[in-house]
């Protein structure tokens, strides 16, 4: 009505059951693709309802596009340093997510020497954390408290302008409660949410931040 032709989609949401969307007449005709859609993962399903929009007349853009500083800088953020053992988990970390983003699964993955902890699936990146916390808690992690990285990046071909990944001070919270060295993720590909009070966390805990000017698709 306002004749806005613009849009950038923001925030987070639950993947709906197919059945619980309301159909008006042009989604019934759209069905046979809503269907197609819905036949894979998040990226494949957000990438798709973009294209939706975009043949209704409307420009879909990142909501980095419209406000680069949300992203990650290049280099460390906050006062701890990350160490050698800790690139090399990063460097796993990042492969990993290489190889596993054809599959359009979950964009973060923990690492401690050398070795996959967790994979973030559906439940996301804090519930990923949650379950190492609980795997060191009852001895499943042998890892010393202090070590592991938590890796995120976009996955390989993702559509850019939906769910970035993203880190803020409730991941510094649930890495320390993991007992990890810190976070890495890529500089200009990751929504960094609250950054001083993350990079305050991130002091406060002794864990390191380092936004890695390398991503997954090197």
């Amino acid at each position: 009505a306002a004749n806005c032709r613009d849009m950038a989609c923001i925030g987070s949401l639950v993947r709906p059951s197919l059945w619980q969307i309301r159909f008006d007449f042009k989604t019934v005709l759209l069905l046979p693709r809503i269907v197609a859609a819905f036949r894979g993962g998040d990226d494949h399903l957000l990438s798709r309802v973009g294209r939706f929009i975009e043949q209704n007349g409307f420009r879909v853009l990142g909501a980095h596009e419209v406000a680069p500083e949300i992203l990650v800088p290049e280099g460390m953020l906050g006062r701890a340093q990350i160490a050698e053992l800790d690139r090399a988990d990063m460097a796993m970390g990042f492969d990993y997510l290489r190889a596993t983003g054809p599959f359009d699964v979950g964009q973060a993955v923990v690492v401690a020497n050398k070795h996959v902890l967790a994979v973030e699936a559906a439940e996301g990146t804090d519930q990923m954390l949650a379950r190492v916390a609980e795997l060191r808690a009852s001895g499943h992690v042998i890892a010393p408290v202090g070590s592991g990285v938590l890796v995120k990046a976009p996955k390989h071909g993702q559509d850019r302008r939906f769910d970035l990944p993203s880190i803020g001070p409730l991941t510094v919270d649930g890495v320390a409660r993991a007992g990890l060295a810190g976070i890495a993720v890529v500089a200009g590909g990751t929504v960094i949410a609250e950054p001083e009070r993350l990079v305050q966390a991130a002091d406060r805990a002794n864990i390191f931040v380092i936004g890695a000017p390398i991503g997954p698709e090197r």
